[in-house]
């Protein structure tokens, strides 16, 4: 009875989506016309126009899974809230926006993810031989898991982008304060960070200097540097350079503070990770190394009065 009503929840659930599918408006070439043309041309053994060839010669991208993802794009955005866009927008901007994704693509690998793990984790289900209660938990985890790891994937890239622009931040800043303490205008400096270093602060750089190029003020560009990473670093450093830009004090003075507070701050870091090494060190010195060293010890000793006692 149990597995009867997984079977029928699953059903339910599929065909909700199959109706929510069906119910988007479909291109009109879909709906057989079009072969019905292509069938009529041939009996009376007519020569196939070209727009229908191509029509036919289409990859299996375009005429499938287009079609399929901007289905599953309209139903995500129905299941997604109204301010969707803009967080998966800000995510993106912090992931650094990886190459092929965009806010509408994500959105619908959510729905896609959802079908999919639904699907796998239901059909895994019957390997394990899971009872029935637990196959719906596994299957309900399945379906979770595959709708949020999209927002997982940009959360991680996120991080790993976030935490490389820290550790680039402190020698980006020393190039820069060595280049305008040269005689190089700031643009200038800020161009010569950009071609000197790689990375993501390289690409962020880039970005400011393209900015300011096209009329954007050094402040507004500055912001929107501050605005696309979560550093507090960072965040301070465009602050002071604004502030200085606004008062008319010297760069090269507010650049060489902000390269020596950076460089305390970097040995700071270190410092706290390096004392940090002996608490983390305890729970595998615990479960892992000290057992050891007790059979290794005890051992003889415990298996010599077993004998004697024997």
């Amino acid at each position: 009875m149990t597995m009867l009503l997984v079977l029928g929840t699953l059903l339910v659930v599929m065909a909700i989506i199959l109706v929510s599918m069906a119910t988007q408006k479909a291109p009109k070439a879909a709906q057989g016309g079009l072969g019905r043309s292509i069938a009529a041309l041939e009996a009376l053994g007519q020569t196939l126009p070209e727009e229908m060839v191509k029509e036919l010669d289409r990859p299996f991208a375009e005429r499938v899974l287009e079609p399929f993802q901007g289905r599953a794009l309209a139903i995500g955005q129905r299941l997604s809230g109204g301010d969707s866009s803009e967080r998966y927008y800000r995510k993106l901007e912090l992931a650094g926006n990886p190459p092929g994704l965009t806010v509408e693509r994500i959105v619908a690998m959510k729905v896609i993810g959802a079908v999919g793990g639904l699907v796998g984790f239901f059909l895994f289900s019957f390997l394990l031989s899971l009872s029935p209660l637990m196959q719906i938990l596994f299957v309900a985890a399945g379906l979770l898991a595959g709708y949020m790891s999209p927002n997982m994937y940009l959360y991680q890239k996120g991080y790993d982008r976030q935490k490389q622009l820290g550790r680039e931040l402190p020698d980006a800043i020393d190039l820069l304060t060595i280049s305008v303490e040269s005689g190089l205008a700031f643009d200038a400096a800020v161009k010569q960070v950009a071609q000197n270093t790689h990375g993501p602060l390289s690409e962020e750089f880039s970005r400011v200097l393209r900015e300011m190029q096209i009329g954007t003020g050094r402040a507004a560009a500055l912001r929107g540097l501050a605005d696309r990473t979560n550093l507090d670093d960072l965040r301070s450093f465009v602050g002071a350079m604004v502030q200085a830009d606004a008062f008319g004090i010297p760069i090269a003075q507010v650049l060489r503070v902000q390269s020596s507070e950076m460089r305390v701050k970097r040995r700071q870091k270190a410092e706290e990770k390096a004392q940090q090494v002996p608490v983390k060190m305890t729970i595998p010195l615990i479960f892992c190394i000290l057992p050891v060293l007790f059979i290794i010890v005890i051992g003889p000793a415990a298996l010599s009065i077993m004998d004697s006692f024997g």
